[in-house]
Parts: C-alpha cells; sequence; structure tokens
C-alpha cells in the first residue's frame, strides 16, 4: 500500500501532464506495482483475469505490452525495476495483504453465487497474486521488446529512487509515494493507468494524467527535510509499520514532528509511541537503502520472434494485433529510443 501523503502535497510540488510532456525522459519503473495494477484493471465483467488455453492468467503480460508501447510511442525511455527478496521488516504487511486477499476472494465468490457482478468483479481487482512465473515471463517480455530490466536487492521502489538519485534516470514511477521517502528527487505518477477510466460503482468516466511531484519543493513548501518526511511517514503507516501510530494523520503528524525539531529527538518521540514497530530500523531502512550499481540503462531493438514466442506462441495472444503492435514498437525504437537522454531538469526548471 505504501505510505499516504497526497493530503500532504501542496500543488506547488505538483502538477498534471500529458505523456508527449515527458518526451525524451527516462524513467525507472517500480514494475511490481504496475503489473498488479495491470492484473487488477484487466478483467472481464465478471471479474475473470484475461487467460490463455491453459488457464495461465496473462492480464499483466497483455498490460506490460501494450502499455510499454504507449509509453515508448511518446518518447518515454521506461526502465523496470523489480523487486529482489522482501525485507525482514515488511513480513508483518505482507501477512497482512495475504489475508486481505483471501478475504477478497471469498466476497468474489459470493457476489458471483448472488449474480452481483460489478460488486465481484470490485473485489476480484484485490485478489491479484504475482507468481514467479509470471514475474519471469514480465521480463522475458521486456527483454524482447529491448527494455531495459534491473533486479533490485530488495524493495523494487528504492532502487528506482536510488536511480533517479545517482541520475541515471530523470524520476521514478509508481503509484506508491514511498519513492519520496527513499529520496527520488521526482515521482510520476499514474504511468499505468493514464486515459479515461471509469468511476467505481458509477456510469461516469474521468481522465487520468500523469503526475509529477518534486521533492525539493514538497520539502519547501512543508518546511522540513527529507528526514522529517520519513518520520511523517512513519507516523502515517509504512509497509514496514501497517496501520502507524494511532491519532496520527497528515496534519498531525507533520505538526508533531515539526514541533520536535531536532531528527534524534523526534525519533525518540516516536520510538516511545510505537514501541514494537522498530522505528530506528525503518527509518534507516528509507534513509540509506539496500540499492545496487549492476545494470545498464540500455535500449535495444526488440526482437520480434522472442516477442511473438512467448505471447502468440506460449500465451495464445492473438497473432495480428501482437504483429501490428511490434510494428509499432520497432517504429517507436526507431525514433526515440535510439537517442541518447535529454531534457534532465528542463521541466521544472
Amino acid at each position: 500500500m505504501g505510505v499516504n501523503l497526497r493530503e500532504l502535497i501542496p500543488q506547488e510540488a505538483r502538477r498534471e501532464v500529458d505523456l508527449k510532456a515527458l518526451k525524451g525522459y527516462a524513467v525507472a519503473l517500480d514494475a511490481y506495482n504496475m503489473l498488479y495494477q495491470f492484473l487488477a484493471a484487466i478483467r472481464q465483467p465478471d471479474g475473470t483475469p484475461l487467460m490463455d488455453r491453459q488457464g495461465r492468467v496473462t492480464s499483466h503480460l497483455s498490460g506490460l505490452f501494450y502499455r510499454t508501447i504507449n509509453l515508448v510511442e511518446e518518447g518515454i525511455k521506461p526502465v523496470f525495476v523489480f523487486d529482489g527478496r522482501p525485507p525482514e521488516l515488511k513480513s508483518r504487511e505482507i501477512a497482512e495483504r495475504i489475508k486481505r486477499k483471501e478475504e477478497a476472494a471469498a466476497k468474489y465468490r459470493q457476489a458471483l453465487e448472488l449474480g452481483r457482478l460489478e460488486e465481484a468483479r470490485k473485489y476480484a481487482q484485490a485478489t491479484g497474486r504475482l507468481t514467479r512465473d509470471m514475474v519471469e515471463e514480465s521480463k522475458a517480455l521486456l527483454r524482447a521488446m529491448g527494455m531495459p530490466v534491473v533486479q533490485a536487492p530488495e524493495e523494487g521502489e528504492a532502487q528506482a529512487a536510488c536511480m533517479a538519485r545517482w541520475g541515471d534516470v530523470w524520476a521514478a514511477g509508481s503509484q506508491d509515494y514511498d519513492s519520496l521517502l527513499f529520496g527520488s528527487p521526482r515521482l510520476i505518477r499514474n504511468l499505468a493507468i493514464t486515459g479515461r477510466r471509469k468511476l467505481p460503482g458509477r456510469d461516469e468516466y474521468i481522465e487520468i494524467k500523469p503526475e509529477i511531484i518534486e521533492l525539493d519543493k514538497l520539502l519547501k513548501s512543508l518546511g522540513i527535510t527529507r528526514e522529517h518526511l520519513i518520520l511523517v511517514g512513519i507516523l502515517l503507516g509504512t509497509d514496514f509499520n501497517p496501520g502507524g501510530v494511532k491519532g496520527y494523520g497528515p496534519k498531525t503528524a507533520l505538526k508533531f514532528v515539526k514541533s520536535l525539531g531536532d531528527v534524534d529527538k523526534a525519533l525518540q518521540a516516536i520510538s516511545k509511541l510505537e514501541p514494537g514497530a522498530e522505528v530506528n530500523k525503518i527509518f534507516e531502512y528509507f534513509k540509506n537503502p539496500p540499492c545496487t550499481r549492476d545494470y545498464k540503462v540500455e535500449w535495444r531493438p526488440p526482437n520480434p520472434k522472442e516477442i511473438k514466442r512467448i505471447l502468440v506462441e506460449e500465451h495464445d495472444f492473438n497473432p495480428e494485433r501482437v504483429e501490428k503492435a511490434i510494428e509499432r514498437l520497432k517504429k517507436a525504437y526507431r525514433e526515440n529510443l535510439r537517442a541518447r537522454q535529454s531534457r534532465l531538469d528542463a521541466w521544472f526548471s
């Protein structure tokens, strides 16, 4: 779920843009975050995911293939960062996620039995699971498409933030705000869901655009440091201490941290409020996350034969539709991916 900072982000630190405004930028994408979005969104009316003839889920591959081509056609240079081993601090959150998925699956089955399809679809969206095979075939597809794939030692979002801090990409791309706590100078949200979307339970649609949040402007507006922001996140609740500290919402958390001023003093105070949460370890994890420099940010020409093998031969995708998409990808590579990254700081200068 990540930390919810939305209420604290002022208008001057965020802006909505069209995809074309991001042309020329390299973005490190939290791959798991995107894949789960595809698993949730790409479903039949009754909530059933896309599957091949053998009953294997293919929603993630469909979303990954066509969304990546859309991004590349707009001149965006995606780098896909995959999670490594889950940190020990996350064990409680992982257990709670499994429980929530099981509860959603039970409600999904019940809604189907009662013929409540819209309700069933809503619960189905919360049941998606990524298996090891699904992750490996996603990596294989991306490599066949010529996209850079980076393996994080632990949290993919942390690795993406490090890459942005080091200047190897312009921003981190994720729906979660944790990227800001990990120190990414810029966070781009909504890249996986850009476009016209139906509002849940309503016959109404909205247009979703990419949203860029700049860390320096956020910190300046709030009058705090990144270390203070991490402390605010701990009070609100993170993947490492789900639920946070009772009684603290965004505004009260910010006020509390600012009132103490000194980071060490605030850290000690929060440790007393949340004695079993290993606050010091959580703080240190966000401040200095495990990251690797063992990667290459390099885009290659697509391999049509391998793409067809994975999608058409292995997973029964429509051959004609895949062929047309490959032609789009080849054209986008020639026009957009061969050029070096540019406009590193142009948008917010």
